[in-house]
């Protein structure tokens, strides 16, 4: 009855709003961020709750969808540890886990927050630099020594060494109590990750919701990796220094967020193979021979980041690092050894040394925490054992547990009985710890919103003006109703965190402004193994288009009604055989014995020839089929995904969707057909991508080669093959669809397909850019272009090939071309193949690569 005289628009708004909170409750016992426990809306969630009643269920789902394809398009993945094929790498990606509803807090709550955080971290600082300097905090007692050295995080060697242990990026998981109060539960200073993550939650929320985005006057992220960049270029001694971001690979948990923040801060992302150290000071691997590296921004752990030194089974490292750190001829961050202070047996120390280090009260209290090293402490845990949460006091350490806390009373007796030993017998594994209930934040579920536990993990960066701390962060949120700390165990979603301002907020980008730019036409550097990463990414889609083409040659004259030339089952067995020598598909008596489900349904239809087709297109465990070369071709481009468009990963998927076959799909000759023409349509979209968006730079120079090497060896063996000294019209005409030449000879020839002039065409017509001759000219400019190591005036390997390929094709005469001629050139691409990988792509494996030169 409330609702009459009310404008329709008002009375609907009005019943979105009652169905998405119908049934929203706090927790008991827990704070809700959204909710009072006197079921009022808090008001700074007003202005979100208004806009989200303003939408239907459609729109709602509508703007969801926005956001997670920018999350599908652009890649966004995390991998769980443990979850790793190293044969596949994109196996165990997952997608990142979106929550659409942002969690909201208002700008004067957020300052505490950053107080608190930037304070935390000055703190963390600061005894890093004691421990590993003077030790005066462990020689006034205020801490014991075996917590610093009985952490594996604590590295001996980097005592005494500059920067050994300093914080540039810190991160705090922070969890709200039952009485509002925030409390840290965690904090993270070896390598701490999400921030890529935050920024990339930003981007989808604010795509789908953009006007309630500004109106709210939400805080910009851009400013505080501005300062971050800047605290990393003030660590340097050269006015524009080269940072790289040091990753352990493909197969980290995190290696997407590392990609794209190389990307986004203009970083060179480099593995430990990259690196190398020379005379004290550490230099990347490039085409152009070693260039020095100034700071080096490291995801990995401190203990593998030298294997010569530190843990001499890492393969992630760099021998010598630990040396140039100590000679002050690099900048690590964060520290090698900054680990140390992660140890939850540090925690409950905090306090005091707070005291002591900053003269100041911590802003943000840890959660309670006792470390059983000491004898005091453990009988406090072990009298209130049922009642505590027990976690490893230190990473790695011999507790039997996992990183993540356990509830001592939840467990069954016979285990809380080993458990309560172990603490006895070597209590300084362990802490205890209370057990804390977190508060909750709405998630929206089944067309309502719900409330789930959250915790909010905080960054800050040490910058030129001193810390300064993300307005915003990201959130965890668990699916779990339990709102203890212990439970974010099993949290599988994420969300962005909106800080709200009274006034609007000033639009900040990464981009210098016009008196600070350096003008500059040159990419930058590239590493050795970006360049062969891009070289063999260009050959995986050549190989893909020409299988593709394979396909769509033999599939075309399946197809046709035209069955009256005699030399058409031959052509048919002889693309069909190329199928086979391509690795793409088996010999047609071997079709069905071992044969994909997908190659089988298609023998189950009579057609052995389908069967090689189809298996030549889908089936993913034949190596030569256009399934696994875009697979590889993939797995390729994620090692290099930050040097890719958003664009290019779009087309990625979009092929691999395409050449996915649903299970039980029994498909026609047209339907494979139609499938290998969009399939090499999506391929050319890749190619313009390419020709038309990328910086004519070495980078793009090596992918193009490795396109214009393996068109050409494609396009010598597809010759080969067809063009005979009795090949058949209809066999040069295979070979004219195979090599995309059909319009170019009927306009210049008005009869049918003849030997010489195909073969002119095909091979040796530098005007027709899918001749072979065309791609070694191709192959010319590209190569000389490309840096050399030494000034002297004598070619290298590389371009003395190309010049040799050069000088055959434009001497070459269609009419002299044979099997064993056509053999030649294929080989001399081989070769040219091995000498840019020698020359570019392994360095130090020759006289060549072993010189250091050109150091910058």
């Amino acid at each position: 009855m409330a609702l009459q005289g009310r404008s329709p628009s008002t009375r609907v708004k009005a019943e979105r709003r009652n169905a998405l909170l119908a049934g929203y409750r706090p927790l008991a016992g827990a704070y809700d961020e959204f909710m009072a426990q006197d079921g009022s809306i808090r008001p700074h969630w007003e202005p979100f709750l208004t806009e989200w009643s303003a939408l239907s269920q459609d729109e709602l789902n509508q703007r969801f969808g926005l956001a997670d394809r920018h999350v599908h398009d652009t890649g966004v993945s995390y991998r769980v540890h443990g979850d790793i094929d190293e044969r596949d790498p994109q196996a165990g990606e997952r997608a990142w886990p979106l929550s659409h509803v942002p969690l909201v807090m208002t700008g004067a709550e957020w300052q505490t927050i950053a107080a608190g955080v930037a304070q935390r971290a000055q703190l963390l600082a600061s005894l890093l630099d004691d421990i590993y300097g003077p030790g005066e905090m462990v020689a006034k007692g205020l801490l014991p020594a075996a917590v610093v050295t009985g952490s594996p995080d604590y590295l001996r060697p980097l005592h005494g060494a500059p920067d050994g242990g300093s914080l540039q990026l810190y991160a705090a998981d922070l969890g709200r109590g039952p009485d509002g109060r925030w409390w840290v539960l965690g904090d993270r200073a070896q390598a701490p990750s999400g921030a890529g993550y935050a920024l990339e939650n930003r981007l989808a929320l604010a795509r789908a919701f953009p006007d309630l985005f500004r109106t709210m006057n939400i805080e910009r992220l851009a400013t505080f990796f501005q300062g971050f960049r800047a605290g990393l270029v003030a660590k340097s001694r050269r006015v524009e220094p080269r940072i790289c971001l040091l990753t352990p690979g493909p197969l980290n948990e995190s290696y997407f967020e590392q990609a794209y923040l190389a990307r986004y801060l203009g970083f060179l992302l480099v593995e430990g193979g990259d690196l190398m150290m020379r005379d004290g000071r550490i230099h990347v691997r490039t085409i152009a021979g070693p260039k020095r590296a100034d700071v080096i921004w490291r995801r990995i752990d401190g203990d593998f980041s030298d294997p010569l030194e530190l843990n001499a089974r890492s393969a992630l490292g760099v021998a010598g690092l630990v040396q140039a750190v100590r000679q002050g001829h690099v900048h690590v961050a964060n520290g090698l050894g900054s680990g140390v202070v992660e140890a939850r047996a540090l925690m409950g120390f905090l306090p005091k040394l707070g005291k002591q280090l900053l003269g100041e009260e911590m802003i943000l209290p840890n959660v309670a925490t006792w470390w059983c090293g000491q004898p005091r402490e453990r009988a406090a845990v072990l009298d209130r054992l049922d009642e505590m949460s027990i976690a490893p006091a230190f990473r790695s350490a011999g507790s039997g547990l996992d990183s993540d806390p356990i509830l001592a009373g939840e467990l069954p007796a016979a285990e809380r009985a080993a458990l309560r030993a172990r603490i006895e017998a070597r209590g300084m594994d362990y802490v205890g710890q209370e057990v804390v209930r977190l508060s909750t934040m709405p998630v929206f579920q089944n067309g309502r919103l719900q409330p789930h536990p959250v915790t909010l993990r905080v960054f800050a960066a040490a910058t030129p003006d001193g810390w300064k701390v993300m307005p915003g962060g990201f959130c965890r949120i668990s699916d779990e109703p339990d709102a203890r700390a212990v439970s974010m165990r099993s949290g599988v979603r994420s969300s962005d965190v909106w800080v709200t301002s009274d006034t609007p907020v000033e639009q900040v980008s990464l981009l210098p402004t016009g008196d600070r730019i350096a003008i500059r036409r040159v990419v930058g550097t590239l590493p050795s193994r970006a360049a062969d990463n891009l070289f063999w990414l260009g050959r995986y889609l050549e190989r893909t288009e020409a299988t593709l083409r394979l396909v769509r040659a033999l599939l075309g004259r399946l197809i046709d009604a035209d069955t009256t030339n005699p030399a058409r089952p031959d052509t048919v067995r002889r693309l069909a055989n190329l199928l086979v020598a391509w690795g793409a598909a088996p010999a047609a008596k071997a079709a069905t014995a071992k044969g994909s489900a997908a190659r089988n349904l298609a023998a189950a239809k009579g057609s052995p020839v389908l069967a090689q087709a189809t298996s030549a297109l889908y089936d993913a465990a034949e190596y030569g089929s256009a399934r696994a070369n875009v697979g590889e071709a993939r797995r390729t481009a994620s090692v290099i995904r930050e040097r890719l468009s958003i664009d290019a990963w779009r087309l990625f998927g979009d092929l691999q969707r395409q050449l996915t076959l649903e299970p039980g799909r029994q498909p026609s000759e047209g339907e494979v057909y139609e499938v290998a023409d969009r399939a090499l349509k999506t391929l050319a979209a890749f190619s313009g991508l390419s020709q038309e968006n990328m910086v004519r730079g070495a980078g793009w120079r090596f992918l193009d080669i490795g396109r214009r090497l393996e068109r050409g060896i494609a396009t010598c063996r597809f010759a080969r093959h067809f063009a005979e000294t009795t090949a058949q019209s209809d066999g040069l005409d295979a070979l004219l669809d195979l090599t995309d030449s059909q319009i170019t000879y009927r306009s210049r020839y008005m009869l049918g397909a003849s030997l010489q002039p195909v073969l002119d065409l095909v091979m040796l017509d530098p005007y027709n850019p899918r001749s072979v001759a065309f791609q070694v000219d191709r192959l010319d400019i590209e190569i000389a272009h490309l840096p050399s190591l030494m000034e002297d005036g004598m070619l290298e390997a590389p371009r003395r090939l190309v010049l040799k390929l050069a000088a055959e094709c434009r001497t070459s005469e269609a009419s002299r071309l044979d099997r064993t001629s056509i053999l030649l050139f294929e080989q001399l691409l081989m070769g040219l193949s091995s000498a840019i990988a020698d020359r570019y792509f392994l360095q130090n494996s020759g006289p060549e690569g072993s010189r250091l030169t050109g150091i910058a």
